[in-house]
């Protein structure tokens, strides 16, 4: 097919929509075959991804808060001069049975209410040309959900809910690798087995394609695939864990009824993981951190952790320890900052430190790809090509992972935001969508 940009003016064949943790892309393909990336002009700037956020606003007493989302509920969150609440990397919810509401101002959410609701913002900003209720939808999914334990029926259960209240009822379900596998598939001229490795925020997943050539024509055979809830989310929360979080106050101490006791833990868990964090305010965490601070030996570092949920400094938190981890993968070590609503952090990280923290992650990741080889009973010098993306694709621990298995001259990375959409719009333009379908 063709690379070249979807006419205005041409008729949509199919839509593939990557709704990621961290960032969602939409890909169309046209009748004539060309493909294009849908793109949102936001404050000058044209983004060629759309943040998964929502920003609530509740702007009149008795009804329900508006959302905004992408950009614009960054935009919302940073200028706000009224209460605002905050979502960010709610996908991880998606297969969490435990996860039934969230109290947004005076209203109750579930998953699919959120997942809707984004999906709302994302398909008016994008304008007519994208139409969720189209013939051919097709959106990605992980091979793994993430979570401690994912219920997948679940996920699929809330996904086509929420799709299909914006008219999506019949989208076709299609692993997240294999859409990525079919974006690189038109690179190849000669017949391949490819294993592709796709990064997100929340989960990593691994397929197996064969693509071979019939007739001119490339057709794609999936062998295996296997996924794990450690991808890019991971790795942040492991600098959070080993810089954040004892400046914010872990490893203190505070006083019950003439004792001196350890401060509880689990607000620190949730402090790693960017979608429960975001929901600390609407819960009774805020007000049991208020009271512990009362108590604490040293109050100071729970108010400053009392003030990143009150103010909802979530995101800028989330935003510097990227920052971080993508500078560590150019750099021996980056000087950590994060600096917002009185808060201060700062601290120098290695490298190698940093590859130590993430080491345990990273066999976790190793035994996953093991898994998929073993299942297609296949081994490393059967794979002609390693297809990395994502953003976690280019940390160097992870490329080396792959470079010692495999070898070097193996491997490739492309965009780390639209392979997959690119790959699902293709997916749906091909002559049978519904093959590459998860039934599940």
């Amino acid at each position: 097919m063709s690379s070249a940009p979807v006419s205005s003016a041409a008729a949509v064949a199919s839509i593939g929509v990557d709704f990621g943790t961290s960032n969602t892309v939409v890909a169309l393909v046209a009748e004539d075959g060309s493909v294009e990336t849908l793109r949102f002009e936001h404050g000058g700037t044209r983004h060629s991804v759309y943040a998964t956020a929502l920003c609530f606003q509740q702007e009149r007493a008795g009804l329900p808060p508006s959302a905004e989302g992408g950009p614009w509920a960054i935009e919302r969150l940073v200028e706000a001069h009224s209460a605002v609440r905050f979502v960010q990397s709610f996908k991880t919810f998606a297969a969490s049975a435990a996860f039934q509401t969230t109290q947004i101002f005076q209203q109750r959410y579930t998953f699919q209410d959120l997942l809707a609701a984004f999906l709302r913002t994302l398909t008016r900003h994008a304008g007519p040309r994208l139409d969720l209720g189209a013939p051919r939808v097709v959106v990605g999914r992980p091979v793994t959900f993430a979570g401690a334990n994912p219920d997948e029926a679940l996920a699929m259960e809330r996904y086509r809910d929420a799709f299909g209240r914006l008219g999506a009822a019949e989208a076709h379900y299609v692993f997240e690798p294999v859409g990525a596998a079919f974006s690189y598939g038109r690179r190849l001229d000669r017949d391949a087995t490819v294993l592709v490795a796709d990064f997100g925020g929340g989960t990593s997943d691994f397929s197996i394609i064969r693509f071979a050539r019939h007739g001119g024509r490339l057709k794609a055979e999936a062998l295996g695939s296997s996924g794990i809830g450690v991808a890019g989310d991971t790795f942040d929360a492991r600098i959070v864990e080993r810089v954040v979080a004892p400046r914010l106050g872990r490893g203190g101490s505070y006083r019950s009824f003439g004792k001196v006791l350890p401060l509880p833990t689990h607000y620190y868990t949730r402090l790693t993981r960017w979608n429960e964090l975001a929901m600390m305010k609407g819960s009774g965490d805020l007000r049991e951190l208020r009271e512990l601070a009362r108590s604490a030996l040293e109050p100071e570092p729970l108010e400053d952790f009392i003030t990143l949920v009150e103010m909802d400094l979530g995101f800028s938190l989330y935003r510097s320890v990227s920052a971080a981890k993508v500078a560590l993968s150019a750099e021996d070590q980056v000087d950590f900052r994060f600096a917002d609503g009185g808060v201060e952090i700062g601290s120098t990280i290695r490298r190698a430190d940093f590859e130590q923290w993430i080491a345990d992650d990273l066999t976790r990741i190793s035994a996953t790809v093991d898994r998929v080889l073993a299942e297609t009973r296949l081994a490393p010098a059967a794979i002609d090509r390693v297809f990395l993306t994502g953003g976690t694709s280019f940390v160097p621990a992870v490329q080396a992972l792959f470079a010692d298995r495999f070898g070097v001259d193996k491997l490739v990375s492309a965009d780390q935001f639209e392979a997959i959409a690119t790959g699902l719009a293709l997916i749906g333009a091909s002559e049978e969508p519904a093959r590459w379908a998860v039934a599940a």
